[in-house]
């Protein structure tokens, strides 16, 4: 039996506001802090409040994907802050129409309106993104995403009538 096994990690690009927003929100802390100890009850709330959503703010603006091909199964994993995971996306291979470079004239006949798209890329200007295209039922989902040359090959050994690597 073939079983095919790649994985890839991708950190999502900082948005820049987010940089101030956290910043913002850590100068608002320390006021919190400072009145905490001028006060007992109400800046002590304020120091909570301030602190989890200051917390909150951090470990959301910090992204990375997991991608994982196991044996004709693909899936996706969110991981907020290096220590929450969740599971974005998980598809089978046989639910996957193509694979193509973003850029590629194969995706030009899967343009249409309405269809869903999932970003799970960097988000950096100049990333080699490929693009899937999923159908289900009267659904069609674009996947982007960025696997590394492992992975692409784990595709093309699978499928490879599906996969388009230029």
């Amino acid at each position: 039996m073939n079983d095919s096994y790649a994985e890839c990690l991708v950190r999502r690009k900082i948005p820049m506001y987010s940089n101030v927003v956290n910043i913002v929100m850590g100068v608002v802390t320390v006021i919190c802090v400072l009145l905490a100890l001028s006060t007992n009850v109400i800046g002590m709330i304020l120091l909570l409040v301030s602190g989890g959503v200051t917390y909150l703010l951090y470990r959301n603006s910090r992204v990375e994907y997991e991608y994982l091909y196991v044996d004709k199964i693909l899936s996706i994993d969110k991981i907020l802050g290096r220590a929450k995971r969740k599971s974005a996306w998980e598809g089978k291979m046989d639910e996957i129409q193509v694979i193509a470079l973003s850029s590629s004239h194969v995706l030009d006949e899967y343009k249409q309106a309405g269809s869903k798209v999932l970003d799970f890329s960097s988000q950096l200007p100049g990333a080699k993104t490929y693009t899937a295209v999923i159908r289900t039922g009267a659904e069609t989902i674009k996947l982007i995403f960025e696997p590394d040359d492992k992975m692409l090959q784990c595709f093309r050994q699978t499928a490879p009538r599906k996969v388009f690597l230029n």
